[in-house]
């Protein structure tokens, strides 16, 4: 009795050992022994669908959805560019840029200008005002790239509505003109002109507020414009300004539309770490 026994439980553990490294077929998907062995619990970072074995949901506290998607960075960290460089002045920028693109010794890794720099004011009328009396100046001098790059961004994102002369007159605004082929426009609120004297007197913040989070109809272009660029754009509108203004100048060489709204890439040349270049100020904690 006992040997037959013996027989028995061996035959079963036999059978058992076989079943559980039985092959897939169809839509059977087979058996493993240890099958964390063989098969990653790893998951797909874009899939929320649960992988067949993986039990990370009833194993954790933390569950599988929740790291599929995307995380906010660790607590403390800041992206690597333009960080330090938003409170410069405009004199300081060609030796910051050169110790971002790591020319300031032989062995310096480039760091990535990724265009993220803080922005301490919230979106509301509030803060709107407050950016605007605290940022005056362009913390980019003016020079011939930059004008460049600018105007062919506002044509890009600003120009439909604004208008290629900043007149409030773009693409769709302008009433239908058939002969001419333009269809006209369908935008129902007519967007800022810039020609007006109240834009003309505006600080640089007003502006970079009005990029940052939009303004009545208009939406936000801070995911779309990087720092450097928002204030391209802002160089731009203030070319447009001057060239609107008979006998005032913002260029490479001078500015007479306004001296505290940006500096003149020659002037800084000239200027000293200790020059009275206007900054963008230091962040302040929102109300």
């Amino acid at each position: 009795m006992m040997k037959n026994l013996k027989y028995i439980l061996y035959s079963v553990a036999a059978v058992s050992l076989l079943y559980s490294c039985s092959p897939a077929g169809g839509n059977y998907a087979g058996k493993e022994y240890m099958p964390d062995m063989a098969h990653s619990v790893g998951f797909e970072s874009q899939s929320y669908a649960n992988y067949s074995r993986n039990n990370w949901d009833s194993a954790s506290v933390i569950n599988r959805k929740f790291l599929s998607g995307p995380l906010k960075p660790a607590a403390g960290t800041i992206p690597r560019g333009y960080a330090g460089f938003s409170f410069a002045s405009p004199a300081a920028y060609d030796s910051i840029m050169n110790i971002l693109r790591g020319g300031n010794q032989l062995n310096a890794i480039a760091v990535p200008v990724n265009g993220k720099v803080p922005y301490h004011y919230g979106d509301t009328e509030e803060e709107r005002i407050r950016a605007s009396k605290d940022i005056v100046g362009n913390p980019f001098p003016i020079t011939e790239a930059g004008l460049a790059k600018g105007k062919e961004l506002y044509n890009i994102y600003c120009g439909i509505c604004h208008g290629e002369k900043g007149d409030g007159a773009g693409y769709l605004i302008r009433d239908a003109n058939p002969a001419k082929g333009d269809p006209g426009g369908v935008y129902p609120a007519a967007p800022a002109n810039f020609m007006l004297d109240t834009f003309y007197i505006s600080t640089n913040g007003r502006f970079y507020h009005a990029i940052m989070y939009g303004k009545n109809v208009m939406g936000g272009y801070a995911e779309k414009l990087s720092f450097e660029e928002r204030w391209q754009v802002i160089h731009h509108i203030r070319s447009l300004q001057a060239t609107a203004k008979p006998g005032t100048i913002y260029s490479p060489t001078a500015n007479t539309l306004n001296p505290s709204f940006a500096v003149p890439a020659a002037q800084v040349k000239k200027a000293t770490p200790s020059s009275s270049a206007p900054l963008v100020p230091a962040p302040k904690s929102s109300k």
